[in-house]
């Protein structure tokens, strides 16, 4: 009796609790609601102030009703600094706006989606301002991605990390103190700001003298301890304001509520700022939960026959796993099924690392497979899917994930693989958080549920208006034979055995219940109900029950784990009492596609133009050798192009601007002319937006008649030394490339794009040196570009191959392995580095750095 009286007290506190959460919601709505009752009053004072001749001052942080959307006397300025070097045709949405603001002198939080252009919105100031722009970024990955993309621009950027070495340092201090260089901007870590006295007595030289234009924040949600990737470091920047406070500030971030956007103006003490928020509906992505299979070999292959299903090998993507070793795991199972994957955590030697990352984002290898972490370090446009292995911690985090495919603008496909067993992973890491098991068991109804959009989940997330999905979900895009199975009768079992678990003293996990359950048979009517659930309905069950507070999570720590055991909740009794039922929803099948659909299967392809852009570009950037392709030619760019059909440099030029006319414009337009030239007859009609058609699709790595991912599972993950595939019969013209680090054309080279390179087990702790020397083909009216490779560290940003280039004709691949004495002492010290197995990534810095090429 006693129990029942102590239950019945945990219930009204736990109703009590509902009812402190409902007043929360008011107070936050209520403040809402004052901080716009103080920005008008502001906006009145200032105008009044105005009309007085007391404007208010560069750098204050008040939030006006101006119409940042009119005309500026810099506009003019702006409009061909974003074309002639950014190469942009026109502004996004709120990029106008926001610049504006900036050079108004005023702070401005931004909430964009991902893809948005935020980058834009304070590049573009840096440049049109006089002095030097200073950029806060959270991952050194990110940072070395943007100034390798504004040096190809011709844009003086730099940064300062532990990959920066003593002469660029130097040279970065000289132009904050006194000036020298012509440095505009400059990438530093939160950590910078937080520990490096040095660093912040040059920046207030820099601002003392006027040379601090600007203070840009990425990832401003890192912030705040409500945020999904709160950073200790990033609570110090508000000291930034203090010292500057005549400097306007614009934190961005691509997520945040309205409670992190709070705490992220009061840290960074810029409470008045204009505040710039855009939907985080982004309509080309396609979302889907498909469940995840108990055996783990069964998942990897719906991953592998997925992609291989879906995408060509020149389409990139990125599978998220919860561990760095499932990481690892997941890639090897992936190479075994011919799929070019490599992985990539925060425990690999940073060169290993940099040269996994180079390689992806230069199309060489189709598949990352990472931890959480890796995803805010990528600033690759053209991801055309990601996939998640294991669930994320939040919804938030996953719309953030999600959001690193599609950044062009292009059809992208989101997949999630879920089952019920991977909610304890998670909660043991996440429940020490703040709202962490709250946000985890969000994400987690996400997952659960077969009817609602799974757009909408994000609008109401983020407290957005509904908007139509347009069939670019599962929920919404396929018309499903779905019914609700009462399983009252199951739970009530369940509940039961748990409550007897617990008066014998014994704890279970959910995995364990699940078997437990199962396995037991009191009575003829408890056999009947466990026979009629399958093992994964149960977990489903056992969610549920959590999800609603009937069983509820407790943790325990061990010496080398903590585990999530499950225990009775606080509303069981009402289910036990039958006052509640709980429905399973069921799939029973599939009737019919409805509108929308894939973001792949729907849509309309390109002329073969689109085709032999894409092999420019490629071919590009890889002679160029310090830039990735899309720096080259964006998607838009070469959607545009299609549709246009250039005959001038000059029309080039109003697609890509003056910079990339000046670099690569007369390669663009030949291209064109040979290409329309051979193809008289082709209509430039728009049938849709551009993606690499799947007639380019390769079957390397795989064998004559394989169907499936597991019937490929014999194939060897490193035979490079098959023959290179047939390409597509798209034709470039001769003299296109320009060679790597000289800045002149070389016209000896006929130039199809750079062919797929298989991927050659980048990851290993062998200590064989692995060089490829791939050469030309002639096959018809094609040739095969040459590119000389050595070891793994090739076609790092900024690197030249020591040997020559040479172009060799009619040679097949050739690859040789040779054994140095320093690759095996390198190794041999790498081998010797314990690695470990940690589940949270979040605190880890990823360093990309250049390794100089071994010489026998």
């Amino acid at each position: 009796m006693a129990s029942d009286d102590i239950a019945q007290q945990l219930q009204l506190v736990q109703q009590e609790l509902n009812q402190v959460n409902d007043q929360i919601s008011t107070l936050f709505q209520h403040q809402a609601n004052l901080e716009q009752q103080r920005d008008e009053l502001q906006a009145l004072l200032e105008s009044c102030r105005e009309q007085e001749g007391n404007g208010p001052p560069r750098g204050s942080s008040s939030s006006t009703k101006e119409n940042w959307a009119g005309s500026f006397e810099w506009d003019e300025r702006a409009a061909d600094l974003r074309l002639n070097i950014f190469g942009i045709s026109s502004y996004r949405t709120n990029q106008r706006e926001i610049i504006n603001a900036i050079m108004s002198g005023r702070n401005v939080m931004v909430i964009m989606a991902a893809g948005g252009g935020k980058s834009l919105c304070y590049q573009l100031p840096a440049l049109l301002l006089s002095g030097i722009a200073l950029i806060i970024s959270p991952l050194l990955s990110l940072i070395q991605d943007q100034v390798m993309g504004l040096k190809a621009l011709g844009v003086p950027a730099a940064m300062l990390t532990s990959t920066t070495t003593k002469d660029e340092e130097k040279n970065v201090y000289l132009s904050l103190e006194k000036g020298t260089g012509d440095l505009r901007i400059l990438y530093v870590t939160p950590e910078k700001i937080a520990k490096s006295k040095r660093f912040m007595s040059k920046l207030e030289k820099c601002n003392k003298a006027g040379r601090l234009s600007l203070v840009a924040i990425d990832e401003a949600h890192c912030c705040s301890q409500w945020g999904h990737d709160f950073r200790p470091d990033y609570k110090n920047l508000g000291i930034l304001k203090k010292q500057f406070p005549k400097v306007p500030m614009i934190a961005l971030t691509a997520t945040a509520t309205e409670r992190v956007q709070t705490d992220v103006r009061e840290m960074l003490q810029i409470p008045y700022c204009e505040r710039f928020t855009s939907s985080v509906n982004r309509p080309n992505l396609f979302y889907e939960v498909r469940e995840k299979k108990s055996n783990a070999t069964a998942a990897i292959d719906d991953i592998a026959d997925f992609i291989r299903g879906e995408y060509t090998e020149k389409e990139s993507g990125i599978v998220y796993c919860f561990t760095r070793k499932e990481c690892e795991q997941v890639a090897e199972e992936l190479r075994q099924r011919g799929i070019s994957a490599a992985h990539y955590h925060a425990d690999m030697p940073p060169d290993t690392r940099a040269n996994v990352h180079t390689r992806w984002s230069s199309n060489k290898i189709q598949v990352i497979v990472g931890t959480v972490a890796f995803g805010m370090g990528i600033n690759k446009p053209d991801v055309r899917f990601v996939i998640h292995h294991s669930l994320s911690k939040s919804l938030e985090t996953y719309y953030q994930e999600s959001g690193r495919c599609g950044r062009d603008g292009l059809p992208a496909h989101c997949l999630l693989f879920f089952r019920p067993a991977d909610v304890p992973r998670q909660s043991s890491m996440v429940f020490s958080e703040v709202a962490g098991l709250h946000n985890l068991y969000g994400i987690a109804r996400f997952c659960q549920s077969k009817r609602a959009c799974r757009r909408a989940a994000f609008f109401r997330h983020f407290a957005e208006q509904l908007q139509d999905c347009n069939g670019m979900c599962d929920n919404c895009a396929y018309a499903k034979e779905i019914s609700e199975l009462d399983v009252t009768a199951h739970a009530k079992s369940i509940v039961t055995f748990v409550k007897d678990l617990a008066e014998a003293d014994q704890k279970t996990t959910m995995n364990q219940l699940v078997d437990s359950w199962r396995s037991r048979a009191q009575g003829r009517e408890e056999a009947a109900l466990i026979k009629e659930l399958s093992k994964e309905d149960v977990e489903r069950v056992v969610l549920q029950l959590i999800l609603e507070g009937m069983l509820k999570e407790e943790f325990s720590h061990t010496a080398y784990a903590t585990n999530a055991y499950v225990a009775v909740g606080a509303a069981s009794r009402s289910l036990v009492q039958g006052k509640r039922k709980i429905l399973l929803e069921v799939v029973q099948g599939v009737k019919t596609k409805k509108v929308g659909g894939t973001a792949n299967g729907d849509v309309k392809l390109q002329s073969g133009m689109a085709a032999m852009l894409d092999a420019l570009r490629q071919q590009l950037a890889s002679s160029d050798g310090s830039i990735f392709p899309h720096s080259v030619l964006s998607s838009q760019h070469i959607k545009t192009l299609c549709s246009r059909r250039p005959e001038t440099l000059e029309m080039v030029e109003e697609v890509v601007g003056k910079r990339k006319v000046e670099q690569y414009g007369q390669f663009i337009l030949d291209a064109i002319r040979t290409y329309l030239k051979e193809h008289p007859n082709e209509s430039n009609e728009q049938t849709g937006p551009w993606i690499t058609p799947k007639a380019t699709k390769t079957t390397s790595g795989t064998l004559p008649g394989q169907k499936t991912a597991s019937a490929r599972k014999s194939v060897a993950k490193a035979d490079v030394s098959r023959e290179p595939k047939q390409q597509s019969s798209t034709q470039i013209p001769s003299g296109v490339v320009k060679t790597r680090g000289t800045g002149r054309a070389d016209t000896s080279l006929q130039s199809p794009g750079v062919s797929q390179d298989r991927f050659i087990n980048l990851d290993s702790d062998s200590d064989e040196e692995v060089v490829v020397t791939r050469s030309s083909v002639k096959r018809g009216s094609r040739t095969k570009a040459v590119l000389e490779e050595s070891g793994s560290e090739d076609d790092l940003p900024g690197k030249e191959n020591d040997v020559n280039e040479e172009r060799k004709v009619e040679q097949p691949l050739e690859v040789t392995r040779r054994k140095t004495d320093e690759g095996k002492e390198g190794t041999k010290s790498s081998a010797k580095t314990k690695r470990r197995d940690s589940d949270d990534d979040d605190d880890e810095d990823f360093v990309l750095v250049k390794r100089i090429r071994r010489k026998q």
